[in-house]
């Protein structure tokens, strides 16, 4: 673009006054070798607006399950939950049909990595860990989160577990600030969850989301520290790792094609978070 030229983004700025500067500084982080995003992976500031309805419909949905959800309530009365809600509220559950998914939302219990089917016959149980996924379409925009639940009285392990990957993505969202590199976000969550004695699955991770449900980049955390892409102001993306107790080894269930295990047996635990990078660090849109 010409520096008098209207900015791409929409901001009704000039290019020089917009995102010249960032554009100019990426092109010189490129030629050093760097990862750096397209401007399709920086959302304007017409879009971020749509995005964060999206984001307070799915906060409200996952705030409508924590005030219901427990033992001897069904997952299928959890997608029941979420599908109501998001529905009277004129959203659509983004994974009702996605790629086939049967269900409004993913419940993954004790050693499910992810990807749980709701059913009417798994029923919670005093001592169990839960995660519930939810993510929402409102007005054609997406937005993304997970929640831990324990159910009742749960085990020393179970809590300890839970309580070390919501450190990890506080850790990891410490570092989601403009010109650091996702690999930082990586490193921060891959090394806490392995000072804890814990692995963090690796082929796994999270994604781009807001103008679709999964977008680019894919987000590692394992990866290192100062590698994998730029992080700039516009980009959005979730910080989502899925911890095991064990090992990262996982196998996929072959009946239903979806939910996802540990290999081991071993406990799993996940948080999301969906955030906006900023000038200045993150804002977090729905967690």
């Amino acid at each position: 673009m010409e520096r008098n030229d209207l900015c791409w983004c929409g901001s009704g700025k000039k290019y020089k006054k917009c995102h010249m500067q960032m554009e100019e500084k990426l092109a010189i982080l490129a030629d050093e070798g760097h990862i750096v995003p397209t401007r399709d992976m920086i959302k304007t500031p017409a879009q971020i607006e749509e995005i964060r309805k999206s984001a307070a419909l799915n906060t409200a949905v996952l705030d409508h399950v924590a005030a219901h959800i427990h033992a001897g309530m069904s997952t299928e009365e959890i997608d029941h939950l979420v599908y109501d809600y998001t529905v009277s509220h004129g959203g659509i559950p983004a994974p009702l049909g996605y790629e086939g998914f049967p269900k409004s939302v993913c419940t993954s219990i004790n050693n499910e990595i992810c990807h749980g089917i709701p059913d009417e016959s798994i029923i919670l149980q005093e001592g169990d860990i839960v995660n519930v996924d939810v993510s929402t379409i409102l007005n054609g925009y997406f937005s993304d989160a997970s929640r831990m639940f324990c159910i009742g009285e749960t085990s020393e392990r179970a809590r300890r577990l839970v309580q070390t990957v919501a450190e990890c993505v506080e850790l990891g969202l410490k570092e989601a600030k403009p010109w650091n590199h996702l690999g930082d976000i990586a490193d921060a969550i891959n090394s806490h969850a392995k000072a804890n004695g814990y692995s963090v699955v690796e082929d796994i991770g999270g994604h781009g989301i807001g103008l679709e449900f999964h977008e680019e980049p894919f987000v590692s955390y394992v990866t290192e520290k100062g590698t994998e892409m730029v992080l700039v102001p516009g980009m959005m993306f979730t910080i989502e790792p899925m911890i095991n107790e064990g090992g990262p080894d996982f196998f996929v269930d072959e009946d239903n094609g979806w939910t996802i295990y540990t290999e081991d047996d071993g406990l799993s635990a996940q948080i999301e978070y969906m955030v906006l990078i900023t000038e200045d660090g993150a804002e977090v849109l729905t967690k």
